[in-house]
């Protein structure tokens, strides 16, 4: 842990505005034989006019899609570039600066799947032609939230290959953050200044006193992106002796401790579902919720609903990763299925928590307003087609753009307006659901 209170004394003095980006969610995952696409079901694939739209809202930096899978589907050397040509070059025009995703929830495409070596020796190559091919493109994503998808690909059986064991989940993990390192060092002989954001979900795990050891290691786990691009895993870190029990070699660890590539910016993706709670009470939830480690039976459920009173929030998180790691934050999704009103008052409290944060002292430069044209099955993690749709500061379910109240409010927090007079009056449900708790006998 480093210490960083001249740093933070430092900051507080002259902190740089925080800055608004936008995303476009741009999922493409395998479930079973079907390869589902984001930017096809939202219709974004069709309608480069989108840009126009995000820029005037006065987005200067986007999270922007050229992925793998889409742009060189059937073999590495035949890749069609149209579609990031006229997309990037549009970018460029309006002075929008991408920050560009290769992978984004993928398994790769059929010829170099991450549960086999080529998807390490052929994401590089592919990583190089889009440096090559855009020089002007200075900041990286190659694969977004690693640990996430290795946890819903390897552990939850959710996406392919849909296997439910930790060795699988580790193994994609260990070849996602190898993937991205060697990636990186392809970029950055093209670009040598080329930034790499490096996101993932982060939220924290509370439980009972039964489970408190289970929610200690989720707790370790859930760092592990970072840890290993940090070149953090080795012998004294806390999952280390984990790691070579359930079957990994030193000597892949080793590769990462070896060729270490910190994050320019770490991403933190945070959700309402982020932070977790373990109950051993499995009698007070449904049957189909509980789960087990084998040492115990329990319900992994939202903390906001089970334990609210526990709830950390956004604040507290970035705090926790700039003591840990020391490198700059951005929170690189922000975003809330539910109504509008409720999602502009998540995006105004995400962004009051990140100037909380950088008060006390936590370099995080930038919050992203995610999903700006909504989203497709995200209620079941896209594990069903089953065309449940969510608007974003857009809705788009008629093909067309129409602007949702949200982006009134995206509009002025990136052009520095005071937001007031637009969020909704009223505390958003997931803070009445806490101060009813608190306020409980």
């Amino acid at each position: 842990m480093r210490n960083h209170k001249g740093t933070a004394t430092l900051m507080k003095k002259a902190l740089r505005p925080l800055e608004l980006w936008g995303g476009i969610e741009c999922t493409v995952n395998r479930v079973g034989e079907l390869y589902q696409d984001q930017l096809l079901r939202n219709g974004h694939h069709v309608r480069c006019q989108d840009l126009d739209e995000i820029a005037a809202l006065g987005l200067k930096t986007l999270r922007y899609p050229v992925l793998w899978e889409r742009t060189a589907p059937e073999h590495i050397d035949r890749p069609d570039w149209r579609w990031p040509d006229e997309r990037l070059g549009a970018l460029r025009q309006r002075g929008i600066r991408p920050i560009v995703g290769l992978v984004h929830h993928g398994c790769g495409p059929r010829y170099a799947l991450f549960t086999g070596p080529e998807f390490e020796r052929q994401l590089p190559r592919y990583a190089r032609q889009v440096a090559e091919r855009y020089p002007w493109v200075d900041a990286y994503t190659p694969i977004n939230e690693p640990l996430t998808t290795a946890r819903f690909s390897g552990l939850s059986g959710h996406w392919y290959p849909h296997a439910t064991k930790p060795l699988a989940f580790v193994r994609i993990l260990l070849r996602e953050c190898k993937a991205t390192i060697l990636a990186m060092e392809q970029i950055r002989q093209v670009r040598p200044d080329a930034q790499l954001v490096q996101t993932d979900d982060l939220g924290q795990t509370h439980s009972t006193a039964r489970l408190a050891y289970q929610a200690e290691w989720e707790n370790h786990r859930r760092w592990l992106t970072w840890d290993l691009l940090c070149g953090r895993v080795t012998a004294d870190h806390p999952l280390w002796g984990y790691l070579i029990w359930i079957g990994i070699d030193q000597r892949e660890l080793a590769f990462f401790s070896d060729n270490p590539c910190p994050p320019s910016l770490i991403g933190i993706n945070h959700y309402i579902t982020s932070e977790r709670f373990l109950d051993h009470q499995i009698w007070q939830y449904p049957a189909h919720l509980t789960g087990g480690n084998g040492r115990h039976r329990y319900v992994d459920t939202e903390v906001v609903r089970a334990a609210p009173e526990q709830r950390l929030g956004l604040s507290g998180l970035l705090q926790q990763t700039w003591e840990r790691y020391g490198i700059p934050i951005a929170v690189t999704e922000a975003h809330l299925g539910c109504t509008v009103d409720e999602q502009m008052r998540w995006l105004w409290d995400m962004w009051q928590q990140t100037e909380q944060a950088r008060q006390a002292g936590a370099d995080v430069r930038a919050v992203t307003a995610w999903a700006l044209l909504g989203s497709y099955d995200w209620h079941c993690l896209l594990t069903r087609r089953e065309d449940h749709y969510e608007p974003g500061a857009f809705d788009v379910e008629t093909g067309h753009l129409q602007a949702t109240e949200l982006a009134g409010l995206v509009q002025r927090l990136a052009t520095g307006q005071n937001p007031g007079e637009v969020v909704p009056p009223g505390p958003g449900w997931w803070q009445t659901v806490q101060q009813a708790d608190l306020a409980d006998p």
